[in-house]
């Protein structure tokens, strides 16, 4: 069995408030779709965060579906495998499933019912994808973990599998032990699942989540091919590098299985980024305020493309009107040079300066849109707070805004 492997595509993300990524995301569709032809996968499989907000807009749909209908059209014998991830509306995503599956696409966003066990065996079939050379099974994000559902799918799946044919697990969650370097969030402060609690039967477990490559239980990250056995659990990373601190490289993973219980092995295909991510200036902090302006005319000399953002001594003096000036700078790049205005602060006393740093930053702020993405990353301030339930809320609340729309726009246009 082979697949490819990928996850966290963020469709739609703005980055600084000023500058979308479908240029880079087109750019990244183009690979992918060289690696299928040149492959050729029994599956592709998207293990979650397709978009990067809950209500992603007309034109981001339209991406989404120029993309996949692209890819089917071109390998109409290559299964596709979509689950929803936090960043995504899960019955958004399910409900596009009947249509999509005319065209062997397998979209998953709500998880089994909470009294599934309970039903008798045929409820799985719906997070199952079966294929000549193996099994898929889908889960997508939930809140809280669900290790005896999960593993009651692999069980269903075991008993339907007696030639012993490779068995793929797909999840979007955070693994203990897994590296989240370049979130900007403490690990320790979100829902994390034991390694055990993934369930047990799977030979390759395609996650999503984390956006930095990596296979759970090795440090192998360098070499471009590796052999593991059965019961593998592996971040393909996320599609596109999502902040400036995601300095690794990003990759799709080709995941090859000889058989059930058998050798697992991963290819690791990297992604020529359409941007990439810089700090300037590139060989030390800027001390003041002319070095800094100094290294973006460099970078739009000698560059001319790509995110970047500064390092700088923590006392260095800015005009009120710096960011101005930079922008005037990079104006003429037409949008190929994207300032990042988080700046990098380097400290004397750096035990001083972690209690002056704030919390989040103002470019951090003006990027959030979705208010439970604050509330998450601040939720250990407020132990008595439910998730589950104020998540539930805000939906109701978006749910009751677009009824409002909805109703005020008819009313206009009966008028």
């Amino acid at each position: 069995m082979k697949i490819l492997h990928t996850a966290d595509l963020h469709l739609g993300q703005v980055m600084y408030q000023n500058y979308t990524r479908e240029e880079e995301h087109d750019h990244f569709f183009r690979q992918l779709k060289g690696w299928c032809g040149e492959y050729c996968p029994d599956a592709l499989v998207v293990s979650g965060d397709i978009f990067d907000i809950q209500q992603p807009g007309a034109g981001v749909k339209r991406c989404f579906n120029e993309y996949f209908v692209d890819l089917h059209n071109s390998f109409p014998e290559m299964a596709i495998v979509i689950i929803a991830g936090n960043h995504d509306s899960a019955s958004r995503i399910h409900a596009d499933n009947a249509v999509w599956s005319l065209g062997h696409v397998k979209l998953v966003g709500l998880p089994p019912a909470t009294d599934s066990l309970a039903k008798p065996d045929g409820w799985q079939e719906e997070f199952i994808v079966r294929l000549p050379a193996g099994f898929v099974v889908a889960m997508p994000f939930v809140a809280t973990p669900r290790r005896e559902t999960v593993q009651a799918l692999l069980d269903y799946v075991s008993r339907q599998n007696p030639d012993g044919l490779p068995v793929v697990l797909t999840g979007h969650m955070a693994v203990s032990g897994a590296d989240a370097t370049g979130h900007g969030f403490d690990i320790g402060n979100v829902q994390t699942v034991p390694p055990e609690e993934t369930g047990a039967g799977f030979d390759y477990l395609a996650l999503g989540h984390i956006h930095r490559p990596q296979t759970l239980g090795y440090a192998d990250e360098h070499e471009p091919v590796s052999v593991y056995p059965a019961g593998v659990m592996r971040y393909s990373g996320s599609a596109l590098h999502v902040s400036c601190d995601e300095k690794y490289p990003h990759s799709v993973s080709l995941v090859e299985i000889d058989r059930h219980g058998g050798d697992v092995k991963v290819t690791r295909l990297r992604i020529d980024e359409k941007y990439h991510f810089y700090e300037l200036p590139v060989d030390s902090a800027a001390t003041t305020e002319g070095e800094a302006l100094e290294a973006v005319k460099r970078f739009v000399a000698e560059q001319g493309a790509g995110y970047f953002r500064f390092v700088m001594e923590y006392n260095t003096a800015l005009s009120a009107d710096f960011n101005q000036q930079v922008y005037q700078l990079i104006e003429p790049c037409s949008g190929r040079v994207r300032f990042n205005p988080k700046t990098v602060w380097l400290h004397a006393d750096e035990e001083t300066a972690a209690d002056d740093k704030p919390l989040f930053e103002v470019a951090e702020l003006q990027q959030m849109t979705d208010p439970m993405e604050f509330i998450r990353q601040t939720q250990d301030q407020y132990p008595e707070l439910d998730i589950d339930e104020l998540a539930e809320a805000f939906k109701e609340v978006e749910a009751e805004l677009r009824r409002q729309t909805e109703e005020t726009n008819t009313v206009r246009h009966e008028n």
